[in-house]
This record gives structure tokens, sequence and C-alpha cells, in this order.
């Protein structure tokens, strides 16, 4: 049997490239997925350890009030310390306008430290000098040069910023970084998440000298502190790992359908050939390994290639997000042998699984069998009603385990004790994977019904050749379904994604226009704004329209401060801004809106003194959901009684369309800074959240297209063994007058059909298993969840599924077309 086995691959090879192509996607999938998270892991290493560099012992949890006398004792011990933790400062640039930043210190263990890097500049040498992270100078347009303030009052530090650094993800989210001596006067609001010291004797001596004064139990080694915040950070990665294992998951699982299907034709174009081989002597058993082992060796060559690719590709996908995005800190991409190990044994263990139950079904068949037509899919026989039967169950059992799932959760809903419960999510589980199992099964029945329907509508257009198409692509039932059941997959669950994000957008952009429905407001709290100021952020590139909104400075007592009372007119008023009068209007007389960080502490159920010159009101505070910038608002009558005559309290900004919300907000705070006003900027913000969805969307469904280009070359693959098996018929329509043009098309048009009637399945499935998840997962935290169809990109779905249907038939046509009719009619 081993030249049978030798033979079979060199006649066969060229069959195997859809195989091939399948498992080694899949491979160099988990390939790339070993070297992110080794670059992540390596990166977090590196990150979390680099603030603790040159360290004996750590002491936590240590009391802000007790570092001076930490630094007696470093002093007194020749040992050196270095504070890890930070302040939040008001910080000042040059233009004037203050920002409240994290101010930490740079390390002091070591005279050259290697944390934070340096971007741009160099490190503090001196006391007056700092550096800021590259993320928050890009910001507030800072650079080495320029001068800033920390602080305020007596302590306040003037500073020249000598450098930018990015901190990494090592500890908090520091902005701003100084010399200890410079940020020691701040201790007292400070946050220490450690001290690191270094000092002369052994760890035991260290950390009984260290612990004299901040206590011995909050002492340990530096090594084993560092550790310990390496294997938290880990539990991140292993999430972000996990959900790449996942999509690893899917696209192997449509390899698997690819494989199984590519073995199934192939052994049907072969009964005659393994019919034969049973006639002169050969085994069922012998047989079934030979064939098992062609899938072997196609396995493990695939294999191999897959991790070579994945090696490369999982390189070069380190290099690129490290390079535009520094702030990852990933670290090497080198992923461990135990990865390789895992994707070669997946790799050759879905080749040879898949090809299993082919290879049995194929081989059972006795040899006088083999001669006939195989039709174990139609509802005649035994084999296709057990099939119909079994899909119809899993459609309709599915169907009822997710509507279970729904009421379920509709139930928890109205007892917040049980919101988040996985009861529900666990019934939608096992209701998609049957009902999706039921689909697939019934796929020999449905998509060539669904390719016959498509085609005779597409006939009045393409006339008989989109028929013949039709005819061609669904006369083998199973062979069409297992030939679009893999797309199907991917097509579903991109769909499922895509209405689920896109439904949860529009609950999350309601919430972000609540929170934030102003794209800017520019406030002064020392004194009104002029008139001139108004005009210049008006003229702001960006700015469709700047309102002036008329308020007084008052002081609110319950210890909230200073503020700036604004009254919003009517709201047709505001020169047009969209607002909901809910968030930013609605007051009674006797009420007044805080800004949201005024609410910490303070009690609703008391009323507060609010004094605008010699005028004091007692006011109800009443808290709702919008940001209306720094400001306090009160309706009109109150201004009125506080302040008779008001003036431009704040100016409230409408951005043109499209406009980015980062660079309205430099472009404003220039203009206000020279007024000493702040800026809150709404359209930042919810443009930060938009674009988290939309890299969350895009990595997922570019992770799920993985799969749909496995299932497409599935198809592809189909078309082409298919016009191998129909090489005398195609010459027979050649010899009757169908020209090669019309050939291509006939074929072209076939492989559209498939995907596109695949896709229009699996659309229909996803929009349905989309409701079902945002009922289940969704609706009970935010009540008022409405289905959104994302028709654009559903759209682009099925013209992408068509152009990739229409590219996957290229190859097959002109194969065909090139056979002349009398060579095609002699073919065996």
């Amino acid at each position: 049997m081993r030249t049978v086995l030798l033979a079979a691959l060199r006649s066969h090879l060229r069959r195997y490239v859809a195989v091939g192509v399948a498992v080694g996607i899949g491979v160099a999938f988990v390939v790339v997925t070993g070297a992110i998270t080794s670059a992540t892991r390596d990166g977090l290493s590196a990150s979390v350890g680099a603030p603790f560099e040159g360290a004996d012992v750590v002491a936590t949890d240590v009391d802000p009030r007790r570092l001076d006398r930490v630094q007696e004792l470093a002093a007194d011990d020749g040992a050196r310390l270095s504070v890890i933790g930070s302040a939040q400062l008001p910080v000042t640039p040059d233009d004037g306008v203050p920002d409240d930043l994290f101010v930490g210190a740079v390390p002091g263990l070591t005279d050259s430290p290697a944390w934070p890097e340096v971007v741009d500049g160099r490190l503090p040498a001196a006391d007056g000098e700092a550096v800021v992270a590259a993320r928050t100078a890009e910001t507030l347009r800072l650079g080495p040069g320029d001068t800033i303030t920390v602080g305020e009052g007596r302590r306040a530090a003037e500073l020249t910023v000598v450098g930018t650094v990015e901190p990494g993800t090592s500890s908090g989210a520091e902005d701003v970084f100084l010399r200890w001596d410079d940020l020691e006067p701040f201790a007292d609001l400070m946050f220490v998440e450690a001290v690191a010291w270094s000092g002369p004797g052994s760890l035991a001596v260290q950390s009984r000298t260290l612990g004299t004064v901040v206590g011995a139990d909050r002492v340990q080694p530096a090594r084993q502190y560092v550790d310990a915040k390496v294997v938290a950070a880990n539990d991140g990665v292993d999430v972000l790992t996990t959900m790449l294992l996942l999509f690893a998951g899917i696209a192997l699982f449509v390899a698997v359908l690819v494989i199984a299907n590519t073995f199934a034709i192939l052994l049907a174009q072969r009964r005659r050939e393994l019919a034969l081989l049973r006639c002169v002597g050969a085994t069922r058993a012998q047989l079934q390994r030979s064939v098992r082992l062609e899938a072997l060796a196609v396995g493990t060559v695939a294999t191999a290639l897959g991790m070579l690719a994945g090696a490369g590709l999982g390189r070069v996908v380190v290099a690129v997000v490290r390079d535009r995005f520094p702030e990852t800190g990933l670290g090497d991409a080198s992923a461990s042998w135990s990865w390789y190990a895992a994707a070669a044994v997946v790799g050759v263990l879905v080749t040879v699984l898949a090809a299993w139950l082919p290879t049995r079904r194929a081989t059972r068949v006795p040899p006088v069998a083999a001669l006939g037509p195989d039709d174990s899919t139609r509802l005649a026989t035994g084999a296709g009603r057990v099939r119909v039967v079994a899909g119809l169950v899993g459609v309709l059992g599915g169907t009822a385990l997710l509507l279970r799932a729904v009421s379920l959760a509709r139930a928890n809903a109205a007892d917040p004790a049980l919101v988040g419960s996985p009861v529900p999510l666990l019934w939608m589980l096992a209701g998609g994977m049957a009902a999706f199992a039921g689909v697939v099964l019934l796929g020999p029945v449905l998509v060539p019904a669904l390719v016959r329907l498509v085609g005779a509508a597409a006939s009045r257009v393409a006339g008989p050749t989109a028929r013949l198409a039709a005819d061609n692509a669904s006369r083998d039932p199973r062979r069409t379904g297992a030939a679009t059941a893999s797309l199907i997959v991917g097509v579903t669950l991109t769909t499922a994604v895509l209405v689920g994000i896109a439904s949860t957008r529009s609950v999350i952009d309601a919430e972000m226009a609540t929170q934030h429905p102003l794209d800017a407001t520019v406030t002064r709290t020392a004194e009104a704004l002029p008139e001139a100021a108004v005009d210049r952020l008006a003229a702001v590139p960006g700015v469709e329209r700047a309102v002036a909104v008329p308020g007084a400075v008052a002081r609110v007592g319950s210890g909230v401060g200073e503020v700036t009372v604004l009254a919003p007119d009517e709201i047709a008023d505001l020169g047009g801004l969209a607002l909901d009068p809910d968030v930013v209007g609605g007051l009674a007389d006797d009420e007044i809106r805080l800004p949201a960080s005024a609410y910490d502490g303070l009690r609703i159920d008391r009323r507060v003194s609010v004094t605008a010159g010699d005028r004091t009101l007692r006011l109800r505070p009443v808290y709702t959901e919008g940001d209306a910038g720094q400001a306090a608002l009160v309706s009109p009558a109150v201004l009125a009684r506080l302040a008779p005559r008001p003036a431009t309290g704040a100016v409230w900004i409408l951005a043109e369309s499209g406009t980015s919300g980062a660079d309205l907000t430099a472009d404003l705070a220039g203009v206000a800074g020279s007024y000493d006003a702040g800026v809150t900027d709404g359209l930042a913000r919810r443009d930060y959240v938009d674009l988290q969805l939309t890299i969350v969307t895009a990595s997922v469904v570019g992770m799920l297209g993985i799969a749909v280009v496995i299932a497409l070359v599935g198809i592809a693959n189909t078309l082409g063994l298919s016009v191998l098996e129909r090489t005398r018929e195609l010459a027979l329509l050649r010899a009757l007058g169908l020209t090669r043009a019309r050939l291509r098309g006939t074929l072209a048009l076939e492989g559209v059909l498939l995907a596109v009637v695949a896709t229009v399945l699996g659309t229909a499935v996803g929009v349905a298993f989309g409701w079902v998840g945002l009922q289940t997962v969704i609706a009970p935290v935010v009540a008022a969840t409405p289905l959104v169809l994302p028709w654009g990109q559903l759209g682009l779905v099925v013209l992408a599924a068509a152009l990739a249907g229409l590219l996957a038939a290229v190859l097959p046509a002109r194969r065909a077309a090139r056979v002349a009719p009398a060579a095609g009619l002699t073919a065996d």
C-alpha cells in the first residue's frame, strides 16, 4: 500500500491545496496568538519591574506622613530609596490653563534610571526639572524647554520641562515626573503604592531596618513583590489569549468543515479507484489507513508551512503595533516551544480528524455499489431522512432554548439580585449551538433550494447562463450544503457581532449624549468672559457655533467653593444647540444643578447657600446625568435674584460635523488660556468611546474574517474539483456552441450564487442570534435596548461575499475554458 499512497499523493496533490491553505491559516493564527501573548507578557514583565530596578526590598501600604521619617532613616543608614506613587495636582503650562494631572517621582535608586523611557530630551538631573508623559505632552502641546507650574498657593513650584517620556503600563497613569526633592512638599497628597529601598546588608537586615519605620509586616523582598505584580498583570493577558484562541478555534472549526468537504469530494471522485483496489485484494482497513496517511502527510506539510508563516507574521504584527502604539509596551515576539508544539499537534489532528468520517464512509461502500450514484442526501433515503429530521429537531429545539434564555433574562431584569446571572447565558449558548447545528444539517435541503430560487430570478437578467449555473450549483445537495456550511458559520458569527455592537453602540451613544451633551464648554470662575472671547472662540477651526450663556460667579457653601452659575435661556434661544432640556434645563426656582465633581460627599437632601456679591439664596442641589462643564445651572429666575445684571458666564460650543474632538479641545484651550478659562471636552470624550467601539468592531470582524477567508477557499476548492469532475460535460457544452466567455460566466455565476446564498442565509441567522444576545446580555442591564441593523455593514458583507465568490471561480473557470472540446470529451 506504500506504492498506492505515494501514487495517490502525486496524482491528487493539487487537489489538496485547499486543505493545506485551511490548515495553514488556522495554525498560523495559533502561532501569531502565541507571539502576541509572549510579547505582551514580556513587555508587562519588563514594565512592571522597571520602577523597582536596583531595589533590594519593598515596603507597601506606607502612610505618606511617614515618608519624611523613611527619608531620615535612609540618610542615616546610607541607603537609597524611591517612592513609587503619585499625587493629583494642578499643573499649569505656559498658557495659564491649569489641569489636574497625576504627578510622580523619577526613581532614585540608580543614577541613570531606565524608567520612565525617554522619548525626547532627558530625565531630570537637577531640582526644578520635570519630564512629561508623551501622551500628555501631545495634548497640552508641551516639549523640552517649556515651563510648567505644579501645585498652587505657597507650595507651587515652577519647573522646566527637559523631556518627554513613555511610562508604559508599569504603575499608574502618571502624567508628569519630578525629582523627589520637588515632589516631597506634596507627600501628604500622594497615593503611595510602594517604597523601593536599596541599602547595605542582607535582605533580612534591610527588611528589619525599613520595618522599624513602616512596620515589619509591610516589607518584602523586591523580587517577590515584582513577581506578584507580574502575575496579577498577566491575568489580563490570559483574558486576551483566551479571546484570541477562541477566534482561532472558530477558524479551525471552519477549516474542519472545509477539509471534510474536500476529502468527501475527492473520495467521491475516487470511488472507482477505491473499488478497483478492493477488487484486486486491498482490504477496507488498508484503504482507510492509506487515505488517512494521505491526510497526515498533507496536514504535516501544511502545519509546518503555517508555523513558519505564523512565526514571521507574529513578529511583523508585534513590530508594527510596537512602532505605531509605543504605549502598549510590547516586548519581543518569542513564542515558547509549547505554543509551536500545540500548534503542530492541533494542525495535524484537525486534518486527520476532519478526514476520518469521509474516509470511513467512502470505504464502507462495497466495490459493486461504488459503480452507482451517491444519493445519501436525498429525502427518499434513510440517511437523508435522518439528516432532515435531526436538522429540524436542532432548529426547533434550539429556538425553544433561545426563547427560554430571553424569557429568563427578562424575568431576572425585574430582580436586581438576579441581574448578571449566568443562567440565561448558558441557555442562550446551548440554544445557539443546537439551532446552528440544525441549520448546518438542513444545508443540503435549504441551500440548493435557495440557489435554485435565486438562479431563477437571475435568469431573467442573465438568461440561460444563470439557469445553468443554478442547476450545476444545486446538482449535488450534500456537496452544495457542505461547501457553504463553513461560509454560513463565518457570516453568522460576523453578522451577530455587527448587530450586537451596532445595537450596543446606539445605547452607548445615547448615554454619552446624555452625559456629555455639549461638544465643548469654556468657563472662567474668577470673572465673566468678555464679548471678545466669544468672537475668538467662534472663529476657532471646527466651531460651527459659539453661544454665550448668561451667568455670574458665586460661592456655594457645604465645601463646594466658588463656581460659575449659569442660567440657560429657552433652548431655542441657545443658538440652535441641540440639547436635551432634561439635561441642561428644566430646573425649578429653588434648585441648583452643581458640577459633577461637587457632589462627592455632598448631601443632596439639604439646601446649600449660594452667594453672589451681597445676595445669598438657599437652594436645593439636584443631580441629573449630563455634563454642562465646570459650572452650576439654575433657572433664569434664580439667576435674576442672584445677579440682576448677569454677564457671560460661559461659552457653549457646537462643533462642525466631522471635527476631531481632541483637535477642537486643543484649539479652544489655546484661546481660553488667554482668559484664564477652562475647557470641558464633551466631543473628545464621545469620540474616545466611539473609537474604542470601532476598534472592538474592527478587531472582532477582522479575526472572524479569517474564518470567512478559509470558507471561501473551501468554495473555490469545491468549484475547482467540480470542474475536474465535469470535464466531459463542459466539453460537450463547448461542442454544442457554448463559448469560452459564456462558460467562464457560468462558472463565475455558480461561485457567486453559492457565496451569496450562504451569506444571506448566514446573515438571517446572525441577525436572529444578535437579537437573542441583545435581549439576554444587554437588555437586563439597559432596559431600552433597540435592535439596530447596520444595513451598510451587512450590505458590505454580502457584496464582499459575492466578489469573493467571483474571485473563487476565476481559476476554475480559466482552467475549464482552456480545455479543448475534443480533449475534454476523451478525458477520463
